[in-house]
């Protein structure tokens, strides 16, 4: 009998000891999530695309999106999202935006703000067409300002086409606007910010399928375009981006992922090249 109760107590404990092996998870109600690391932006045409490592934390719950103007000093919350990204649409082109973000728990606790970043959203555009100016002076130049072809010789002009002995070159149309091929790129946004060294001597450059170009205009704009193809009828299809603060030199990179950013670019690519006919 004796026996019987004995072992009937470590078979008591084994069953104890088994379940208290069991993963228990315990959450600090007063610990604040990490702080959100990385935010990085995407320059866009009235509009900022930003990125930034998610958290691990199993209580997590959202992030709020903070931002400022340079007129400003303080910080205003303009969004809320529950993902390491946002774009914020509440922009205007030429104005330098500041942003941070903060992480939020389900203990309604925030982190700390992250380190800045800061962008100018600027002008674009894709799927441009701009042809010969010998065979087609009307439809030639490309006045960056307005992003609007224009004859080769119009006084708004700051970039026409040439086609000669099969070669094509681009022609900057002042004295005081400066060029330099940046060499192969995947896409526009590779193009990240315009050098202060490295400008043709020139006041053409030859074109390569593939390359992107950076101009630097007579009025102290910085703008950049990359050949998409050549056409028929001795065109150039390219896409562009225009920055329309003065001096700026920012254009601004895309992350190494494919983002809400590329998709709108590649959706708004495809209806503009449709147009065209090209």
């Amino acid at each position: 009998m004796k026996t019987k109760i004995l072992n009937l107590i470590i078979l008591l404990g084994l069953i104890l000891a088994v379940s208290g092996c069991e993963k228990r998870i315990f959450y600090c109600e007063d610990c604040p999530p990490s702080v959100p690391k990385g935010l990085s932006s995407i320059t866009g045409d009235e509009r900022v695309y930003l990125f930034w490592y998610e958290n691990d934390e199993e209580n997590f719950d959202e992030y709020w999106v903070y931002r400022r103007r340079d007129d400003e000093s303080h910080y205003r919350r303009i969004g809320i999202t529950g993902m390491g990204e946002y774009v914020d649409r509440n922009v205007a082109n030429g104005r330098t935006y500041w942003y941070r973000v903060s992480a939020w728990n389900w203990h309604g606790e925030e982190s700390e703000l992250s380190e800045p970043t800061y962008d100018t959203p600027r002008p674009e555009g894709w799927n441009q067409i701009i042809k010969d100016f010998n065979r087609y002076p009307y439809g030639s130049g490309f006045d960056l300002s307005r992003g609007e072809v224009v004859p080769y010789d119009d006084p708004c002009c700051d970039i026409y086409l040439e086609y000669y002995d099969e070669v094509f070159y681009l022609w900057v149309n002042d004295e005081d606007t400066y060029i330099q091929d940046f060499g192969f790129t995947e896409d526009i946004d590779d193009l990240d910010y315009s050098p202060v060294e490295g400008w043709s001597a020139f006041w053409d450059i030859e074109l390569i399928k593939g390359h992107s170009y950076i101009i630097w205009t007579w009025d102290n704009h910085f703008a950049k375009i990359r050949v998409e193809d050549f056409t028929s009828h001795y065109g150039m299809l390219f896409d562009w981006a225009y920055q329309v603060d003065p001096g700026n030199q920012e254009l601004k990179p895309r992350p190494p992922k494919i983002t809400i950013a590329k998709k709108e670019k590649e959706k708004k690519k495809t209806m503009i090249y449709k147009k065209a006919g090209a």
